[in-house]
Order: structure tokens, then C-alpha cells, then sequence
């Protein structure tokens, strides 16, 4: 078997390899939170593509394991958000939150399609077209993170996290 050399590898290394900053996210929200989608995408610093698992089963038998494949887990999707001195995306984040469980009352939205909402993570190429995209289902915010504050922070812009439950996804390459 021959060694393959580093031209070879440069040949298999299509497009340069994909880049984990050249991305597009498309944050939705439910009418009543009334969240700004063009400027989310912008102020999204930082998404994953969507991860899933199929959990295996556990059968005992005879002193041995037996693994079959289970249901698919669809893990939380998180985001990184860079906050602009006007709270926008924050505040449409929390307006969101409130409507599944308001602060004061614990009350809120029982049906899903009123406070659930799809998003979309692109992958880019160098040219800024999109080469593959998942669109991901049946979202909601389940944790904003706090921000940090502190007098050693200087020269940085604030950021906070927003994890969302994800009903599942769907994936499809569009080139």
C-alpha cells in the first residue's frame, strides 16, 4: 500500500475543507415575541449544526448484552448571541420564555404551535452559497444565560446563550 503524500490529501480536500465560521442561522419567532429575524442572524455569533442520537436498548440475556437500536434523541440546540445596547434579541428571547411560563403567575401558552417555531443552520462555502442546510423543527428557548458583568471586561462586547429543545430536524444538501 503506497504512502499517500500531501498533494494526495489537497486533492480529497474539496473546496478547502468546510469553514466553522462561514455559517447562516435563521432565528423564527412566534408572533407574540416579536423578534427581528434579519437582525438575529446577524447578531448570532455562534450555532452547531444539529447533533441526534439513537439511543441503543439493553436486552440482558443469558449474561450477555444484547444492543438494539432505539428511538432518536434529538439534542438542544444552542446559540451564542452578541448583545447590541438595545437588548433586542434578548428581549424577544425573554418575551418568548414568558409566553411558555410567565415570571409571576406560572401560567402561560399550552399549545405547541403557538409558541414553538422552526429554525434554520446553513453551512457556507467561500463564495457565501450555502452547501448544506438543516432545517430544525418545533423549536422553543428553554434557557438564557446570564450575562456577565464585570469591571475586568473591557474592550469586550456582551454575549449570551439561548438553548432550544428541538423537536427534530431535517437535512438537505443544496448544491
Amino acid at each position: 500500500m503506497a504512502i499517500l503524500g500531501v498533494d494526495d490529501f489537497k486533492s480529497k480536500l474539496v473546496g478547502g475543507g468546510a469553514r466553522a465560521n462561514l455559517f447562516k442561522a435563521t432565528i423564527n419567532f412566534p408572533g407574540y415575541a416579536g423578534g427581528d429575524v434579519e437582525l438575529t442572524s446577524f447578531m448570532c455569533k455562534g450555532a452547531g449544526l444539529p447533533a441526534s442520537v439513537v439511543a441503543p436498548l439493553t436486552i440482558p440475556f443469558r449474561g450477555r448484552q444484547l444492543q438494539i437500536a432505539g428511538d432518536r434523541i434529538f439534542e438542544p440546540w444552542t446559540i451564542t448571541v452578541i448583545n447590541d445596547t438595545n437588548f433586542a434579541v434578548r428581549n424577544a428571547m425573554e418575551r418568548w420564555m414568558n409566553g411558555i411560563n410567565e415570571h409571576s403567575a406560572n401560567t402561560g401558552l399550552v399549545n405547541p404551535v403557538d409558541y414553538q417555531a422552526d429554525m434554520i443552520v446553513e453551512q457556507l462555502n467561500k463564495a457565501g452559497e450555502s452547501v448544506k442546510r438543516y432545517d430544525l423543527r418545533g423549536l422553543f428557548p428553554t434557557n438564557i444565560s446570564q450575562i456577565e458583568l464585570s469591571f475586568d471586561a473591557e474592550n469586550q462586547i456582551e454575549e449570551f446563550q439561548v438553548e432550544f429543545q428541538v423537536q427534530y430536524w431535517e437535512s438537505d444538501t443544496t448544491t
